[in-house]
């Protein structure tokens, strides 16, 4: 690629000029951007931002990638910064980065420049680009499927922050041949972010919830359905509530909070993992505070997740329940859900024993 400007979908691409020193200045000290870009000097001076300009972006086009500043098209100044890394010549691969000022956010300013930029590399010969999010910058992450990049997996440990600390990277990755266009979720957004009947309602969960989740987990009543039946470490529930709302981006799972709908209190939880994509199959798991018991709520939330599911193009869902668990059983069945048959010895139990399973399943052609 050569150093000229860009113009597409409201923004330009051009090259970095000492002019454009004071907005990067504010755009790299921003907390936002120092919190995902952790290793850009601090802190970030104008000294800093001169010596990118007049060396960091021409060794980037030097090395084979591209250094650009993203600027409005009607003044020329500066939004953001995006670039290209050559990771392989002989592969014609990629790896694509930006960063967007406070000022710009808000505005697709990020999304319409990846785009932008993504054209103008595979019509440059690229083949294969990749864009390194973060598994907490949900906000990159959903730029990276509006502009067509597909998820492919975590790079464990691929990434550092300033004290050495690594961290594991998600890999976004599209394609020279991949068709146009957004990458058609599995798991969308919930409408208006929430499911509710009124009684009970249903919300993404978030790293607020640590503490709720915990304590429901650790009950033992609880740890007996899990797999395998050992409590928990905070820790650990922790970190799935951290990686809720990326889990849910790359198709693999909708972790739910139960909350009370009169008081907004999280009495429980409820996930649906898409276990089988190819055949349209999801599997449903849920679980209540003992204050929340004996009102009906989980079988509210059974069918408020199943509605969602089956109108997303879940064919079939299915939940699995321990022999002895006559209440989650009743859920299921008030819920809709038909007794399919026991799997003998699916699940680990304690000391090395097995567990059989239960199932039932319902069917998107099913009758409520």
């Amino acid at each position: 690629m050569t150093p000229d400007t860009i113009e597409g979908y409201g923004v330009r691409l051009r090259p970095c000029h000492l002019a454009d020193v004071p907005e990067m200045v504010a755009g790299c000290s921003d907390p936002e951007i120092r919190r995902f870009m952790p290793l850009l000097p601090d802190p970030y001076d104008s000294e800093a931002a001169r010596w990118w300009i007049t060396e960091g972006a021409p060794a980037a086009w030097a090395a084979g990638g591209a250094a650009y500043t993203i600027a409005d098209p009607a003044t020329d100044r500066l939004l953001g910064s995006i670039g290209l890394t050559r990771l392989s010549a002989e592969r014609a691969t990629y790896e694509i980065g930006y960063w967007v000022g406070p000022a710009a956010r808000g505005r697709g300013v990020a999304s319409t420049a990846t785009r932008l930029l993504t054209e103008r590399a595979f019509a440059a010969g690229a083949a294969r680009l990749e864009l390194l999010t973060r598994v907490d910058n949900v906000a990159s992450q959903r730029i990276a499927l509006a502009c067509g990049y597909r998820h492919e997996g975590v790079r464990r440990a691929a990434g550092a922050d300033g004290d050495g600390v690594r961290q594991d990277l998600i890999a976004w990755v599209r394609l020279a041949d991949d068709p146009p266009g957004p990458v058609a979720r599995l798991l969308p957004d919930l409408p208006d972010g929430r499911l509710t009947d009124g009684v009970v309602t249903l919300r993404p969960v978030e790293p607020a919830d640590t503490d709720a989740l915990f304590r429901l987990h650790s009950l033992p009543e609880v740890v007996a359905n899990r797999v395998p039946p050992v409590p928990p470490e905070r820790a650990a529930l922790a970190r799935r509530c951290r990686l809720a709302a990326s889990r849910w981006l790359a198709g693999e799972a909708a972790d739910l909070a139960i909350l009370d709908a009169a008081t907004g209190t999280v009495v429980g939880g409820c996930a649906l993992f898409y276990d089988e994509p190819a055949t349209g199959q999801a599997m449903l798991g849920y679980s209540l505070l003992p204050e929340a018991r004996g009102r009906g709520l989980a079988a509210r939330t059974v069918r408020l997740v199943a509605g969602w599911a089956f109108g997303i193009g879940v064919a079939r869902l299915w939940a699995g329940t321990r022999p002895d668990n006559f209440g989650s059983q009743r859920v299921l069945e008030r819920a809709g859900f038909r007794r399919e048959g026991l799997l003998r010895g699916r699940l680990p139990g304690p000391d090395g024993a097995r567990v059989d399973s239960v199932v039932y399943g319902r069917l998107a052609t099913d009758e409520n």
